[in-house]
């Protein structure tokens, strides 16, 4: 391994921890978004904005190299419907209804999935240190979802926001393996940009919809705020570091960060609307944790 690669795998290593904390603000933007700002607006402007500052980084790469951007666009606009529109504006209508447990549950899911299709479709090798440390995760993020007490998940019951969550996880698997599975002339920041200008094109006409007919949007500093939040923090720096992660690490083994959302989330919630940390909370952070480091072994 020469020394670029090495570096680009200390980084990736390192994002593995960094991004689910950035993922987490999200909670909190769609916890004050209702009331505030329609699902589908919120997430038009997120990427807007989004694709707008990452531009600001790679507009000379994808200026020399525009002669690709027709090849590659049916995969700039398959990407963005799924990671933009699904899994933005989904997750922002299904939390309107469902409760955050309910979440937790179902995207603890997705890393699961990935596992097995990359395993299945694309080849990656995943072998049984790295399928423990899937299980050990779960187990973790399980134990933090029903707070200690295993009982608690006979209780669940699902309604029309499960139903959305659910079909977000499904396109957020499909999403990291055709991330992975296609080829692209453009490094990830440059593609991620590419791939936001596709979500864009497919929000706008359900954001124009969603107004006229369903869920107008307060025009106000708080819903700018929101959308600025959700942009730069949950957007652009978040799918930006997945992108790098899923070009050194693969897709089965960068998946697991989804299991630190639980307890990243808990540290929000304890930091910024003053929620407990629990003694649950310290066990599901001593089984996920290393997890996490073994699923991401090579």
């Amino acid at each position: 391994m020469g020394a670029s690669q090495a570096r680009d795998v200390r980084l990736a290593h390192a994002l593995l921890f960094i991004a689910p904390a950035l993922w987490s603000v999200n909670y909190l933007v769609a916890r004050w978004a209702p009331g505030v700002i329609a699902p589908h607006a919120l997430a038009l402007g997120r990427w807007v904005v989004a694709a707008g500052v990452l531009a600001l980084f790679c507009h000379r790469e994808i200026a020399a190299k525009r002669q690709f951007i027709r090849g590659e666009a049916l995969h700039f606009l398959i990407l963005g419907a799924l990671g933009m529109w699904v899994c933005g504006a989904f997750v922002y209508i299904g939390g309107r209804s469902t409760a955050a447990v309910n979440i937790g549950l179902l995207y603890a899911a997705s890393p699961v999935l990935i596992a097995l299709f990359s395993a299945i479709w694309l080849r990656e090798r995943f072998g049984v240190l790295q399928g423990l440390g899937v299980a050990l995760a779960l187990a973790g993020v399980l134990h933090v979802l029903v707070r200690g007490q295993w009982g608690r998940l006979a209780e669940v019951r699902l309604n029309p926001g499960d139903l959305w969550i659910a079909v977000a996880v499904v396109c957020w698997t499909a999403y990291s393996l055709l991330l992975r599975a296609w080829p692209s002339a453009f490094s990830p920041v440059a593609r991620l940009t590419l791939v936001a200008c596709g979500g864009i094109v497919v929000l706008l006409p359900f954001t124009l919809w969603e107004a006229w007919f369903w869920l107008p949007s307060e025009l106000s500093w708080r819903s700018a705020g929101l959308v600025l939040a959700a942009a730069l923090i949950p957007g652009a720096a978040a799918y930006g570091a997945y992108s790098i992660m899923q070009r050194t690490l693969g897709a089965a083994r960068v998946s697991v960060v989804l299991y630190l959302g639980p307890l990243y989330s808990a540290l929000i919630g304890w930091a910024v609307l003053g929620e407990r940390i629990e003694p649950f909370h310290a066990l599901g952070a001593l089984m996920i944790l290393p997890g996490i480091w073994l699923s991401s072994r090579h």
